[in-house]
C-alpha cells in the first residue's frame, strides 16, 4: 500500500506544482511566497525524516528557514523527495516496517516512531500542506488542482470508470 501511496503523494505534488506554475509572480507575489513557505516547510520535513530512516545526521536545525529558496529549487526537490520515497519504499523489507527508530526533533524534544509510522506522516503532512496551497491559489483567483485519492485512482485506473 505504500508503493501505491507514494506513486499518489508523486501524482498530486506535480499538479500542485503545475497548479503553482500558473502563478503570476508579479500579480500573485504573497501568494507566491506563501506557496514557496509550504513547499520549504514540506521538504525540510521530508529530509529530516529521510535522514532519519537512512540513520543519517539531521540535514536542517528547524522545520522552516530564515531564507526561501526560489521556486525552481524547491519543485526540483520536492521531485527528489518524490522520487527517493518511492524508491525507498518499493525497497523496503515488510518486517522492517515496524522497527522503532529513536531521533530528536527540531525543537530538540526526544521521538521515536516506526518507519511506517514516519511513512504515514510524510503522506500526511503532504497531504496537508498541498491543501493549504490549494486553498491559497484559490483565494488568489488560480485554478486549485484536483488532488484527491478518488481523482488519482480514476486517472491510473481509468478502466475503474467503467460500469
Amino acid at each position: 500500500m505504500f508503493a501505491h501511496a507514494f506513486a499518489y503523494k508523486q501524482w498530486a505534488d506535480q499538479r500542485t506544482l503545475q497548479a503553482v506554475a500558473t502563478l503570476d509572480a508579479t500579480l500573485q507575489s504573497a501568494t507566491l511566497a506563501f506557496v514557496c513557505q509550504q513547499l520549504n516547510h514540506m521538504l525540510i520535513v521530508e529530509e529530516l525524516f529521510r535522514a532519519r530512516l537512512l540513520g543519517l545526521p539531521a540535514p536542517h536545525a528547524a522545520t522552516n528557514s530564515a531564507q526561501l529558496p526560489e521556486l525552481a529549487e524547491l519543485e526540483r526537490r520536492l521531485l527528489a523527495s518524490d522520487a527517493w520515497f518511492a524508491s525507498h519504499v518499493a525497497g523496503m523489507e515488510p518486517a522492517s516496517a515496524a522497527e522503532i527508530i529513536r531521533f530528536v526533533f527540531a525543537d530538540g524534544l526526544a521521538g521515536s516512531m516506526s518507519r511506517e509510522e514516519i511513512l504515514f506522516h510524510i503522506l500526511n503532512h503532504g497531504t496537508y500542506h498541498r491543501g493549504a496551497i490549494g486553498h491559497a491559489l484559490e483565494q488568489a483567483g488560480a485554478q486549485r488542482p484536483a488532488d484527491t485519492y478518488t481523482v488519482y485512482i480514476h486517472a491510473a485506473q481509468p478502466e475503474r470508470r467503467l460500469s
